[in-house]
C-alpha cells in the first residue's frame, strides 16, 4: 500500500523556512522523532529511513514475527453475562434459586439466590463448545473463536475496570490499547487515523479516557466517531469543505505547514504541539478517503444484508472497512446510552441487546476471511467484567423492585478471541460450577494484555515508552503471557 509522507505535496523551494545549524541540531535532537533519528544517523541510514523515523504515523514492523496488523475490538459496555452467553453452566440450571455462599467474594449490592439463566445451550462447531441462543449466528463461527471463561479483574466497579480493560490502569492516567499499537506500528494509511473509536450516542462512562494517548505523543489518541448518525458527512464534522475548492485548500495547507514549521523550530520538543499539527494535516487528509471508508452504500446489497440492520450492523460493517483500508485499531462501542449493565430484566435487555450485533459480528468474521483478512486481523468480544450468577435484590432507587437481573462480577467472566495467531475451537479455563469465580487457569486483564501484544508481535515487558524517568508499558509490573490461547 503506497504511504503519503508525512508533508505532501509540499515544494520546500517555493515554502523557504530559515532554519540555521542550532535550530536543525534541535529539531533533530528532541521531539516524537528524536531517539530513533539519531540512531539512523549513527547507523548511517537512508533519507527515507530518516524521513520514516520524523513521521510518527510510518508504518513500522513489529519486534517480532506476526502476522496480525490490525485489531478490532467489539466492545460490550456495561458487562454482558457470561453464564449466559458463553459459559454454560448446567449446575446453575439445576440449583436454580437455592441460597449459594459466596464466602468472601464481595458483590457490589445485595444479592439473593442462585438465578438459572433463562437462554437456551447448546454445542456448536467440531469442538463442540456451548453457546446460548443469544449468539447463535456467531456461534457458527465457534471453531474460530479461543473463548476465554476464566478472565477476572479487579473490582465490581465499571469506571476502574474499564479504564484498567482498555489501558491497563484503573485509577492513573495510561495510554489505551489503541494508542500503544499505534505507536508502535505506526499506521497503513496516513489519510485515515490509525486508530478509530466509534461509539453511537455520546461518549460511554469514563469518555475519551478510554481511547486517551496519556502521556504518548497526541498523535496516537483514538479519533472517536460518533456512529448514530449514518450520513458520511454527519459522521465526521468538516470533513469537506464546500465552500474553498481542494486546489485552493491544497494552498491554504502548504502555507498552515510552512507556519507550523517555523513556530514548532522555535519550541523544540514540544510534543503537544507536533501532535497538534500532525492532527491538523490528518484532517486535511482525511477529506480524500474518510467520506468513502465510512459510507457503507458503497457496499454490494449482499454485503448490507448480510451485516443486517441498524446502528450496531452499520459501525461494525464499517470496521472491517476501515481495517480493509489499513487502519491499525478499531473499537466498536455496543451498549452506549443502553448497556449491557442489565441489574433488572435481564432475559429481555441482553436478548435485545445480543439481537443489534449477533448477525453483524458473524458477517464480519465471514467477511474478514472470504477477503483473507481474518489471519491478519485478531478480533477481540468482551467488556469489563461479567455478572453474578445470583440475583440481583431489590434496592430503593433501582431495579423497579424486580428480581430478574444480575450485580457486576469481576471475579469471573468470558471474553472471546478470533483470528490473527488464535487457537481456534478452544475454552481456556473455567468459573465455578455456578459461573462467580475463575477457578481454573485464571486469566487476568493484564495476562490479556500480554497475550494480545505477543500475538501482535511485541514482548510486553519490552515494549515501553519512556516517561517521568522510568520506563512504562501496558502491563505495568504485572501481566504474563497466556501461551495456551496462541495457536
Amino acid at each position: 500500500m503506497t504511504v503519503s509522507l508525512p508533508f505532501p505535496q509540499l515544494d520546500i523551494e517555493s515554502a523557504p523556512v530559515a532554519v540555521g545549524r542550532r535550530g536543525m541540531l534541535q529539531r533533530c535532537g528532541m521531539g516524537i522523532g528524536a531517539v530513533a533519528f539519531a540512531d539512523l544517523l549513527r547507523q548511517g541510514a537512508s533519507a527515507d529511513e530518516i524521513q520514516q523515523s520524523l513521521n510518527p504515523m510510518a508504518p513500522r514492523p513489529a519486534a517480532m514475527p506476526s502476522k496480525v496488523r490490525h485489531v478490532i475490538h467489539l466492545f460490550m459496555n456495561g458487562g454482558p453475562s457470561h453464564v449466559d452467553t458463553f459459559d454454560y453452566k448446567p449446575e446453575l440450571q439445576r440449583r436454580g434459586g437455592e441460597m449459594l455462599s459466596s464466602g468472601n467474594l464481595t458483590t457490589e449490592r445485595p444479592t439473593g439466590a442462585l438465578y438459572p439463566s433463562p437462554f437456551r445451550f447448546q454445542q456448536y462447531g467440531e469442538s463442540g463448545l456451548h453457546v446460548s441462543e443469544l449468539f447463535r449466528r456467531t456461534a457458527q463461527h465457534v471453531d474460530k473463536m479461543c473463548v476465554i471463561r476464566s478472565m477476572h479483574a479487579n473490582v465490581p466497579n465499571h469506571e476502574p475496570s474499564l479504564l484498567l480493560m482498555n489501558c491497563g490502569e484503573a485509577r492513573l492516567v495510561r495510554p489505551s490499547l489503541g494508542s500503544w499499537l499505534t505507536w508502535g506500528l505506526g499506521t497503513e494509511n496516513e489519510n485515515l487515523p490509525g486508530f478509530v473509536a466509534m461509539c453511537p450516542g455520546g461518549y460511554p462512562i469514563q469518555e475519551s479516557q478510554n481511547w486517551q494517548s496519556g502521556f504518548l505523543p497526541g498523535i496516537f489518541q483514538g479519533t472517536y466517531v460518533d456512529t448514530k448518525n449514518a450520513e458520511p458527512e454527519k459522521l465526521i464534522a468538516n470533513v469537506r469543505n464546500n465552500r474553498v475548492s481542494r486546489k485552493e485548500q491544497s494552498l491554504q495547507m502548504q502555507l498552515l505547514r510552512t507556519l507550523n514549521r517555523q513556530h514548532l523550530l522555535d519550541r523544540p520538543g514540544d510534543e503537544q504541539l507536533e501532535a497538534r499539527i500532525q492532527s491538523a494535516e490528518l484532517a486535511f487528509r482525511m477529506q480524500t478517503e474518510a467520506l468513502d471508508a465510512f459510507d457503507v452504500s458503497r457496499e454490494p446489497e449482499h454485503i448490507q444484508k448480510m451485516y443486517g440492520d441498524g446502528v450496531q450492523a452499520r459501525q461494525i460493517l464499517i470496521a472491517r472497512r476501515l481495517v480493509e483500508r489499513g487502519v491499525r485499531f478499531v473499537q466498536v462501542w455496543h451498549g452506549q446510552g443502553q448497556p449491557w449493565d442489565n441489574h433488572d430484566d435481564i432475559e429481555v435487555n441482553h436478548r435485545r441487546l445480543a439481537q443489534q450485533c449477533d448477525q453483524a459480528i458473524a458477517a464480519l468474521l465471514t467477511d474478514l476471511e472470504q477477503r483473507g483478512l481474518l489471519e491478519q486481523t485478531l478480533v477481540m468480544w468482551g467488556g469489563e467484567f461479567g455478572r453474578t450468577p445470583v440475583v440481583e435484590l431489590p434496592r430503593k432507587g433501582a431495579n423497579a423492585g424486580k428480581i430478574n437481573g444480575r450485580d457486576h462480577n469481576h471475579w469471573g467472566f468470558t471474553m472471546w478471541l478470533a483470528g490473527g495467531g488464535v487457537r481456534g475451537g478452544y475454552a481456556h479455563g473455567a468459573t465455578d460450577e455456578f459461573g462467580f469465580k475463575a477457578v481454573e487457569q485464571q486469566v487476568h486483564v493484564h495476562d490479556l494484555h500480554a497475550t494480545l501484544l505477543k500475538l501482535i508481535g511485541f514482548d510486553h515487558e519490552k515494549f515501553t515508552y519512556r516517561y517521568a524517568g522510568r520506563d512504562f508499558r501496558l502491563t505495568d509490573v504485572h501481566g504474563k503471557v497466556v501461551e495456551e490461547l496462541i495457536a
